[in-house]
């Protein structure tokens, strides 16, 4: 399914512009281009590529093509986007433990003035178990199972909504796949230092024990389901900011 530029209201014509503000910007980001560097290509200003990538820009067809070709895509490529849905009522945070999805997602929740749940709570609730319980006594197949009917009904719960989902979810296909076309997914990043480090200052040791590898198995996770990530809608480089500040760049992103 595709956006229709026929009978497009300014609700879509807006979320038409962010949608292809995001394509640019992640096209942009997994070329390695800076801003500068992709005004020069196209011939644009830089402003025009900051106001597009923000959704801002009300793109010519020229101008458009012009940051297609800098972009190494045609301009088909560029605009095949996804169907406009309620989904961006619903904000889906992933990324691996320790990104700061559940701090970001509570404090978002609160300057959105929406529900705030955690899909793995809700798993637990589901199976009377905790998470470690899940996964040592009843294996991998349950959880995603379960992962898929939590999710089930948390949308049914209601059009706005932030999620937290597990670190994970993205390795379920199906459930994955659900998630995106449901909620304007986040992929909230970090260096494997970092997730690691706010694991442990959480007062959780379980990932070093007994783990002398414990970072560089990390890092080969994270290599692993890097591609799975850069699918979300945006993406967030939590590293060195507060969670305030990733709330008030995320804010930004979402037009909110």
């Amino acid at each position: 399914m595709h956006y229709s530029f026929q009978g497009m209201t300014k609700q879509g014509d807006q979320a038409l512009l962010q949608a292809l503000g995001a394509r640019i910007r992640r096209t942009r980001e997994a070329l390695g281009q800076t801003v500068t560097g992709l005004a020069e290509r196209a011939g644009v200003s830089r402003r025009y590529v900051t106001e597009a990538e923000a959704g801002r820009a009300n793109l010519t067809v020229l101008k458009l093509a012009a940051m297609a070709g800098a972009l190494r895509m045609s301009l088909a490529e560029l605009c095949d986007l996804p169907a406009a849905s309620p989904r961006t009522e619903r904000i889906a945070l992933v990324g691996l433990r320790g990104a700061g999805k559940s701090t970001v997602g509570r404090l978002l929740a609160r300057e959105l003035e929406t529900p705030f749940v955690e899909l793995d709570e809700r798993v637990e609730r589901l199976a009377g178990l905790s998470l470690t319980a899940i996964f040592d006594i009843q294996g991998v197949e349950t959880y995603r199972r379960l992962e898929r009917e939590a999710l089930e009904d948390v949308l049914a719960e209601g059009q706005r909504q932030v999620i937290a989902t597990g670190g994970s979810i993205v390795t379920s296909p199906e459930t994955f796949a659900r998630l995106r076309e449901s909620c304007r997914t986040v992929w909230l990043r970090a260096a494997p230092e970092a997730h690691l480090a706010r694991v442990l200052s959480q007062g959780d040791h379980r990932p070093v024990e007994g783990h002398p590898r414990a970072l560089d198995e990390l890092r080969e996770i994270l290599a692993r389901r890097e591609s799975l990530y850069a699918q979300a809608d945006e993406h967030l480089q939590t590293d060195e900011s507060a969670p305030a500040a990733v709330v008030q760049a995320l804010l930004e992103r979402l037009g909110a």
